[in-house]
């Protein structure tokens, strides 16, 4: 049976991933780490791409190895077996009806800044964006990695040109000297931050559909982690240059206000667009992963339904499912009038136990330096579980009950 096409390139590569981890955060995250910790956020950033580098590193040398649509559940079958395999799988498949309804709901708020939209205007608005991700997840990998691509310079140019115009200098950068660091705050603004990193496990997926995955997927995965860590952090320089934060301030709106103080209130259209596009971004990656897993997971039974390929050889069927599935969730949530942003934050358990489960098979599959920084990575995953505190226990749960309750499933074969 054909595989996944094989059509993206270097910077197609960074594209995707830079803003899979930008999405909604580099408009709100910069101006939460300053409230947290005021100008010591501006030392978070680098401390945080340093700690976060080891699990980064062992997620490019395993999709460089191990290159699969199946991503981290296809890791952790090479190195533990086939049930833990689909355990992850699923457990990571679970995030879809909670977590994109919730991400949804936040790019929908750019059109109700445009257009002044709500109630179900929002709702239809939120239809739509699934059906464009449909779309274009349909024509293949290269066309969602040129749009982020372009995404990823609109907001890289904004930035810049809010630098040029606010006349920004090096001596307005309000650096801390090292003594004088807060800790504590550094720590908060850690926590905070590090979920602007989660992202790497749906970029594993696309690892098969390089053209040269052993090369550019690796390359891909730690530039594109240093251009989002830049922008993040040249985010926070503008939010606490013009101080565009606190709590009279919505973190979401604090660029716009910076745009708007800069440029005039008609290109506030330019910061909602941009900032539609960026939570665009990161919710197409997601579906078009979850799509490679959903496929990959089928490949038991190669002649069913959703272990087919497209002429184009895209994994149409499984994004088609995904899509009816988010879309079933949204409607749920609308109706029901769920508080997505309570039910997130159980979510951000499931990241992290993806990652551990990430971690434990490096420490498995690979040897020497590589497999010291495995067990960097499961060392500083298992702190990220403590300091979710009790929340995390759902993502521990999960993981056991879809331990205990999957069923076995018969061979079926090609």
């Amino acid at each position: 049976m054909a595989g996944l096409k094989q059509e993206l390139g270097l910077a197609q590569g960074i594209g995707l991933l830079s803003t899979s981890l930008l999405g909604t955060g580099v408009f709100a995250v910069p101006a939460l780490g300053a409230l947290v910790a005021g100008d010591n956020s501006l030392w978070a950033w680098p401390a945080l791409i340093v700690l976060v580098f080891p699990v980064a590193i062992v997620f490019a040398l395993l999709g460089r190895h191990f290159p699969s649509a199946g991503g981290v559940a296809h890791f952790v079958e090479m190195a533990f077996g086939p049930r833990l395999a689909r355990v992850t799988g699923w457990l990571f498949l679970s995030v879809i009806p909670v977590g994109l309804p919730a991400a949804l709901h936040i790019a929908s708020g750019f059109t109700q800044a445009l257009f002044g939209w709500y109630g179900w205007q929002l709702l239809l608005a939120e239809v739509a964006t699934l059906a464009i991700i449909w779309w274009l997840g349909s024509r293949g990998a290269s066309s969602s990695a040129n749009i982020q691509t372009l995404v990823a310079i609109m907001i890289v140019a904004l930035l810049a040109a809010i630098w040029v115009y606010g006349d920004i200098s090096v001596k307005d950068i309000p650096f801390p000297a090292i003594t004088e660091i807060d800790h504590s705050q550094m720590f908060a603004a850690l926590s905070l931050m590090f979920w602007c990193f989660v992202g790497l496990e749906a970029f594993a997926h696309m690892a098969s559909e390089f053209r040269h995955p052993e090369r550019d997927f690796p390359r891909a995965l730690i530039i594109g982690l240093l251009l989002a860590g830049v922008v993040y952090w040249a985010c926070t320089v503008l939010v606490l240059r013009f101080h565009a934060y606190g709590a009279a301030n919505t973190a979401a709106a604090s660029l716009p206000t910076i745009v708007v103080q800069l440029f005039g209130v008609k290109a506030l259209w330019v910061a909602s667009v941009i900032g539609f596009l960026a939570c665009f971004a990161s919710l197409n990656i997601y579906i078009q992963s979850f799509a490679r897993l959903v496929w990959s997971q089928a490949q038991y039974k190669p002649t069913s339904y959703l272990a087919r390929l497209s002429p184009n050889r895209v994994p149409r069927n499984a994004l088609s499912v995904v899509i009816g599935c988010c879309m079933v969730s949204t409607l749920a949530s609308y109706w029901l009038n769920i508080n997505l942003d309570a039910l997130i934050i159980y979510a951000n358990g499931i990241f992290i136990m993806i990652y551990l489960l990430c971690m434990l098979a490096g420490c498995k599959l690979l040897s020497g330096r590589f497999r010291v920084l495995s067990m960097i990575g499961v060392a500083l995953c298992v702190l990220l579980l403590a300091m979710v505190g009790w929340k995390s226990l759902y993502a521990v749960v999960m993981l056991a009950a879809l331990w205990w309750l999957l069923p076995k499933r018969k061979i079926h074969p090609a």
